[in-house]
């Protein structure tokens, strides 16, 4: 009987794919094939075939797939009838044969009406497969995951899976490393990022849990990681605060008095000729209360002083004022108020802040390039349901993935005079103003920055 099912399932489905005489055919071959079975068993093997085939396409489709069964079923009892019961009459093994048609017809309307809905509408690709490799389910969302039609995968083996002519390139990968994992390794689970950048968590149950089938699941987690980073970083910014707090009294006011002292002693030192000493000593005392400044201003948990203001007017001016310091980059900045007059409630002194240090940022990675292109600054303000969005472009020599994985981490520079800052304080500012702040970036072509807030209310 599992010889015959094993057989029944990839004929059927061939039959239901191409429609071919050859794939009729092999409904004659297996009537003959039979010894010792009943119809019932026919019809049973028959429904549950058809039961794996229907739950993988469109409600719509699935009686017209029915239907079409029929002729491969008839065909098939046809060779079986009358090959082991010639002494019946045609016309009552055919009324016999609609009899068994129509409550397996019934059988599964229920079956499907109690469980397509749930399979067909979780957020989690799934798709079975048998003990030979061969496809009997494939819900809707593993279908978009491929991209694929699922009539036209079930049934396949693997390695048909992998030769259909409509796969990407970047699916045939997927699918190559799911194999080396699931199949090969046997992992019960992992984790990677796709070629579009989602997070994709696979699951495999595998066949001594489910009578020898395998169970593949898919879901996008795309959304729990950048709920998960986005936790990550306020614990480094929380950590960040409690060291500030630490050293703030500890370091300044020592700086403070070394500072003092070398003026005092600067008259004495220009005697001896060695005032450029003086010079370094106090350059290098204020540089590091600069870092401190920074590092106070990333961990004060005051609240924002907040006024109801025009964006377009604030951008406006904040790009006039960073003018001069482009045109010595190399670079212009273009400003484009699709929404011109969206309002929001912000602290104008931190928001001009987290601008101008994007700005710094921008110029700095064009001068990086050596001059090789014109620099260009866009700066776009339009509208994303209830936020604002400030996207901030420039065509600068870009970042790879694992400098963008860790931007946003204090200290963390890729600049030989940077403090690794400057963008976790813009990210607490942001936060602050309860936006978002987020970033793509493609190495040697730039970076694009989007700021999220608010839009205010307008007050009649």
């Amino acid at each position: 009987m599992q010889a015959i099912r094993k057989r029944y399932f990839p004929a059927l489905a061939e039959y239901i794919r191409s429609g071919s005489e050859a794939s009729l055919y092999q409904a004659t071959e297996l009537g003959k094939m039979f010894h010792n079975i009943g119809p019932e068993e026919i019809i049973a093997i028959h429904e549950e075939s058809m039961r794996n085939i229907v739950l993988n396409v469109d409600s719509e489709e699935a009686l017209d797939l029915y239907s079409r069964s029929f002729m491969f079923l008839i065909e098939l009892m046809v060779a079986y009838r009358f090959r082991y019961q010639p002494e019946r009459p045609a016309d009552e093994r055919y009324t016999e044969m609609r009899e068994l048609l129509s409550r397996s017809y019934r059988s599964f309307e229920r079956v499907k009406s109690k469980y397509e809905n749930v399979l067909q509408h979780m957020d989690s690709g799934i798709a079975l497969f048998d003990t030979e490799g061969i496809v009997t389910f494939m819900n809707l969302q593993m279908a978009r995951f491929l991209d694929v039609p699922r009539k036209t995968l079930v049934g396949c083996s693997i390695l048909e899976i992998l030769r259909h002519a409509q796969l990407t390139r970047s699916t045939r990968r997927l699918l190559v490393r799911l194999y080396r994992e699931i199949i090969v390794r046997r992992n019960k689970y992992f984790e990677f990022q796709d070629s579009s950048g989602r997070h994709l968590l696979i699951t495999a149950t595998y066949g001594d849990q489910l009578d020898g089938d395998y169970l593949i699941s898919m879901k996008d987690v795309s959304e729990y990681k950048q709920i998960e980073q986005t936790a990550y970083q306020n614990d480094k910014l929380a950590m960040l605060g409690k060291i500030a707090a630490a050293i703030a009294h500890e370091i300044r006011n020592p700086l403070t008095s070394i500072r003092g002292f070398i003026q005092l002693l600067r008259p004495t030192l220009v005697d001896l000729g060695k005032e450029e000493y003086a010079k370094i000593m106090v350059a290098e005392i204020d540089r590091a209360n600069d870092i401190i400044y920074e590092f106070l201003n990333s961990s004060k948990p005051t609240a924002p002083m907040k006024q109801t203001i025009r964006l377009a007017s604030l951008l406006k001016e904040v790009s006039l004022l960073s003018e001069s310091e482009a045109l010595m980059h190399n670079c212009f900045i273009a400003l484009e108020a699709q929404e011109s007059d969206l309002h929001v409630s912000i602290d104008v002194k931190q928001i001009k802040q987290v601008v101008l240090n994007l700005f710094k940022n921008a110029m700095d990675a064009i001068a990086e390039l050596g001059g090789e292109r014109e620099g260009r600054i866009d700066v776009i303000l339009s509208r994303k349901s209830d936020f604002a969005e400030i996207t901030i472009r420039d065509n600068g020599k870009g970042m790879d993935r694992a400098t963008l994985g860790r931007l946003f981490d204090p200290f963390f520079t890729t600049k030989e005079s940077g403090t690794g800052l400057g963008l976790s304080v813009s990210y607490r500012i942001v936060r602050n103003h309860s936006g978002t702040i987020r970033v793509t970036s493609t190495a040697g072509e730039g970076t694009s920055f989007m700021i999220y807030l608010p839009i205010a209310e307008q007050k009649p």
